[in-house]
């Protein structure tokens, strides 16, 4: 479904973890309505979570602003159509691991 579709707006992740996220994301809207966005966050977090380790945070919607501190190489955004998809690995505490966090400035859907 995605097939050309998928815009990445900003990455840091691997090759190979984007077109998990893609993956996914194509996935999700093979068994969601675009307007099901909690639906669609729910199973994206949920199966990088399976896939990549916990700790994943999934922001799906047409409209949202965002402002993160993310671990490095788990952060991607992009669009599919007016669809926006934010996922990215955090913590509750980034100065306990200040070398391994980047904080990314803000992000506007």
């Amino acid at each position: 479904m995605l097939e050309g579709k998928a815009i990445i707006g900003e990455t840091d992740m691997l090759r190979t973890v984007q077109q998990d996220a893609l993956n996914l994301a194509s996935k999700a809207l093979d068994f969601f309505d675009v307007t099901e966005a909690i639906e669609i966050a729910r199973f994206i977090k949920k199966e990088f979570d399976r896939m990549h380790g916990p700790g994943w945070q999934c922001i799906v919607g047409t409209d949202f602003g965002s402002f993160v501190t993310h671990c490095c190489g788990c952060f991607i955004y992009f669009c599919i159509g007016s669809l926006a998809i934010l996922l990215f690995r955090g913590s509750a505490s980034p100065e306990a691991e200040e070398n391994h966090f980047s904080a990314l400035d803000t992000v506007k859907a």
